[in-house]
């Protein structure tokens, strides 16, 4: 079997379905083709592999490449030191991992020169041997055999402590490289070892936040993403050690990797002269050469999984708010708040261009409310206002009852709608160079409040053109691998923008360049082309952009809309090479193709079995005559926004068991942040997310939700919030408004999350939805690290 076949085999196992589909799929990725386009055009081709197998084949695909690579070099390598035998090479192609490739290779990899390599040379292998091989030898009478002067850069060896110390490096590099070993001793410490958190000396104060770790010990395999990413922190900021230990160790006479490694060499103590001398080998091989090295491999790779689950928060959290539901093409006027400096309002009409803008001072120290509401009740008539958006910034609710009275002014003669937007990330973008090319001439903060009011209307189109890290939907985001999570990202965005479809002659270039096949430059060519020609009225029409050939016409032109084109199906998400089938399946309907577009009784009567052939197979008829039933559908939701509770602006404002309504903002895998219109995000823990057990806060939320949720805690100085969405429950007294006065004795009660759960579980309710083992209680210590921690601020 060959590499393409071994790879193809592996791919077709993990994923449970056949070596053919994913060939063909293979195939087409090498062509150049893209995951939205494989998954939406060629269903036939792949055998209808979605977009999630795609994807994971995709990665999967890279890994398995690079592996095979790595096995080539390995083998070359191994060869050349005239070292492979048939076991070995076995052994290197069975390898199905890095890792283990990478255990074989190790005995083999060129190395600087070692204190066993110098031993080697001075002719001590033999010593090292016979000791092993027969431990009823004396090393010291053995090791007087090997004394010898210093020859070149060979130390002299002038006796037996010398002999014995050489011969002791050769086992214990011998030892620490051998793959079975290691790989037995690396899975038993994943398995059974507990990751073991001390605070440094005197840093108790310094990193109160993390007090929760400061005498903390869990299973390492099963260490949770949020609580791993808070320690390693803890350990960046010189607040924490980590280590790794096995139940037991402490009180066992010999530790039990040394027990591992003596059975693996044959090594035990029968009171024979050598066995003293070899059972300090073994006990100088796991604590100088294999403890460290394999501490550092396990935590790395406990820091890579958490990373992992992070930016999978991080992306379907993303996807949520891409997705979210948008306004629509209204009117609207946005109003950035602010204080000192007034609050910047922009008007952008139905299609998201600037229009007008303005600065209103209605909060101290000026405090021209009257005049505020007059400017504001001006621009709404001037320019036909249909929607208002409130930034969630500094003054948010001040400004959202400012924007509250402009409606009950001008009611009911202008009907409106007022919105409170997160502006998470909108500072980024209009300091960005994309906002200044696309709005040269407004200033920093005129751009900010323009990027709220498009948001509203358009989520997805807007929040494109920042930077993902900085729409603040993440967890521990600037301590993951960056390049990781931008690739993750990436691909959230390519699939959210695929899904929507774009308007090839409103969209910006930044959405463009979100399309399948579409390079930014491409992208920006679209553009240019559109400004100097005008709109595209057709699809065809792509094709005379600059750059923009065959290939790249086929990967996109399905994902790009013309509304009020000449031909209906350029609105659509049925692809240019499929406009001959529709026409085909409109003659035999026996009507026009725009007579067909939108009548469902007469498209469910048809059999896609009669139009299938060759090229288009039942799966793609099926999609052609679903969209002709609903063309250019929007696959998100119906925007509705929620109500925030007059009178309810700060925390001062909150009181205990007081039912809310909110904005889920952010998803974890310990619950959900709710924006309740008080500047802090409350915290509804998973345990209070619903009646029944939950693995997975998603299955019951996520970002962008409207929800409805009780006040359970509070606690001013930390600025926290703990909510709940069972609304039958009941906060406790003691959860009260807590002062700096008891705030140490609450921590005191809060040392570790499993000491949080057990105070928290007070009642037969709370106990059968109480959290799993292995989560933070609601509030605590815990909690506030984690709230202040998200966002990675």
């Amino acid at each position: 079997m060959d590499v393409n076949q071994r790879i193809i085999s592996r791919l077709a196992t993990e994923l449970g379905v056949r070596p053919e589909q994913v060939a063909a799929t293979v195939e087409l990725l090498d062509g150049g083709a893209t995951v939205p386009f494989i998954a939406r055009y060629r269903k036939e081709v792949t055998g209808a592999l979605d977009d999630i197998q795609l994807r994971q084949l995709d990665e999967r695909l890279r890994y398995l490449r690079e592996l095979e690579e790595r096995r080539a070099a390995v083998l070359v390598a191994i060869d050349e030191q005239g070292k492979l035998d048939a076991t070995l090479k076995a052994s290197i192609d069975a390898a199905e991992t890095k890792q283990r490739l990478e255990d074989l290779y190790l005995p083999f990899k060129k190395k600087r020169r070692t204190k066993a390599q110098i031993a080697r040379e001075a002719g001590l292998e033999p010593l090292a041997d016979a000791l092993l091989a027969d431990p009823s030898l004396d090393p010291e009478s053995e090791a007087a055999n090997y004394l010898r002067p210093a020859e070149g850069d060979i130390p002299a060896i002038e006796d037996a402590k010398a002999a014995l110390d050489g011969a002791k490096q050769i086992l214990m590099e011998r030892f620490a490289e051998d793959p079975e070993l290691i790989g037995q001793l690396r899975e038993r410490l994943w398995q059974e070892g507990e990751l073991s958190a001390r605070v440094l000396e005197g840093k108790q104060q310094e990193g109160a936040k993390f007090s929760d770790y400061f005498e903390h010990d869990e299973k390492l395999a099963k260490a949770p993403s949020h609580r791993a990413l808070a320690m390693f922190r803890a350990r960046n900021e010189g607040v924490l050690s980590l280590s790794i230990r096995l139940p037991g160790e402490e009180e066992a006479p010999v530790h039990p990797a040394q027990v591992a490694i003596a059975k693996q060499f044959g090594i035990s103590d029968q009171g024979r002269p050598a066995d003293k001398w070899l059972a300090e080998v073994v006990r100088w091989t796991w604590r100088v050469k294999l403890y460290t090295a394999l501490e550092t491999e396990l935590l790395g790779r406990l820091r890579e999984q958490a990373e992992l689950t992070a930016i999978d928060v991080f992306a379907a959290n993303l996807k949520d708010l891409l997705l979210a539901a948008p306004a629509g093409q209204k009117v609207t006027l946005a109003i950035d708040p602010g204080q000192r400096t007034g609050c910047k309002v922009a008007v952008i009409d139905a299609t998201g261009q600037f229009v007008d803008h303005t600065t209103i001072y209605p909060h101290a120290p000026q405090n021209q409310w009257n005049e505020a509401l007059s400017v504001l009740a001006k621009l709404v008539k001037q320019h036909g206002v249909e929607l208002i958006a409130v930034g969630n910034g500094t003054a948010s609710r001040e400004t959202d009852k400012l924007a509250g009275e402009l409606l009950k002014a001008l009611a009911p003669a202008h009907r409106l709608s007022k919105v409170m937007v997160s502006e998470a990330g909108a500072s980024v973008y209009s300091a960005s160079e994309y906002a200044s090319r696309e709005m040269p001439d407004l200033d920093v903060t005129v751009r900010g409040a323009v990027s709220i009011g498009r948001r509203l209307q358009d989520p997805l189109a807007e929040l494109v053109k920042i930077e993902p890290k900085s729409i603040g939907v993440g967890q521990y985001q600037h301590d993951v691998s960056q390049v990781q999570l931008s690739r993750s990202l990436e691909v959230v965005i390519e699939d959210c923008v695929n899904a929507v479809g774009v308007d090839l002659n409103t969209a910006s270039s930044a959405l463009l360049s979100r399309v399948a096949g579409l390079s930014t430059a491409l992208a920006e060519n679209i553009v240019a082309q559109r400004n100097v020609k005008g709109a595209f009225k057709s699809r065809k029409e792509l094709l005379e952009v600059s750059r923009l050939g065959a290939k790249t016409f086929e990967q996109c032109a399905g994902f790009l809309r013309i509304h009020n084109a000449d031909n209906p199906l350029d609105a659509s998400a049925v692809h240019p090479e499929a406009y001959p089938l529709v026409e085909r399946i409109a003659k035999q309907s026996g009507r026009e193709v725009r007579g067909l577009i939108g009548d469902s009784a007469a498209l469910k009567a048809l059999k896609p079995a009669d139009f299938a052939d060759e090229r288009f197979g039942v799966p793609t008829v099926n999609d052609i005559l679903k969209e002709l039933d609903k063309p250019g559908r929007d696959p998100r939701p119906e925007f509705k926004a929620a109500e925030f509770r007059e009178g309810v602006e700060t925390l001062n404002d909150l009181k205990l068991g007081m039912v809310l309504e909110g904005t889920v903002t952010n998803v974890t895998h310990f619950g959900a942040f709710v924006d309740i219109g008080v500047h802090q995000d409350g915290l509804v823990h998973i345990s209070a997310l619903s009646d029944r057990f939950i693995e997975d806060p998603r299955s019951v939320v996520k970002a962008g939700d409207i929800v409805t949720v009780k006040v359970m805690s509070v606690d001013i100085p930390r600025k926290r919030v703990g909510l709940s969405m069972r609304l039958d429950d009941q906060p406790e007294a003691e959860n009260d408004v807590k002062s700096d006065a008891n705030r140490n004795d609450t921590n005191k009660n809060n040392g570790s999350p499993k000491d949080q759960r057990n105070a928290n579980r007070k009642s037969p309710r709370s106990q059968r939805n109480s959290a799993k083992p292995d989560e933070p209680a609601p509030m605590g210590a815990l909690g506030a690290a984690l709230l202040k921690a998200r966002g990675g601020k």
